[in-house]
């Protein structure tokens, strides 16, 4: 089973979008981007992965904070998730989320949610 922690806050601070999740309940000796993100049809998020002590950990990103994300997409926006006491930079949360955008817009495969939704939020449908 996947350990799955949920971004519960969003916001920006000089020109860096900050993620905030949910309290790790584990040690961290270690984290690491792996700079993967997939989709979450069934929760209407996106996923993206970080190694935490040699483990992968999904990070939840509800749609609540997805104008965030797309504010993101716009300018020149370093991504920074907060888990606990770790700021890490998701370097690769701009192009993963540039893909998965493309490939949801009008596929059903994804489900009706997450394609109304990613259309409405990102794309302005």
């Amino acid at each position: 089973m996947q350990k799955r922690i949920e971004v519960t806050k969003s916001y920006t601070e000089e020109n860096t979008l900050y993620l905030q999740t949910e309290e790790f309940t584990k040690p961290i000796d270690h984290i690491e981007d792996t700079m993967q993100m997939i989709t979450d049809s069934d929760n209407v998020s996106f996923i993206y992965i970080l190694d935490i002590n040699d483990d992968f950990v999904y990070i939840s990103i509800p749609d609540h904070a997805w104008p965030n994300l797309k504010e993101v997409l716009h300018t020149d926006y370093t991504v920074v998730v907060v888990v606990n006491e770790h700021k890490v930079e998701l370097k690769g949360l701009k192009e993963e989320l540039e893909y998965l955008i493309g490939n949801i817009e009008g596929n059903t495969n994804y489900g009706e949610a997450m394609v109304s939704k990613v259309e409405e939020v990102f794309l302005g449908k």
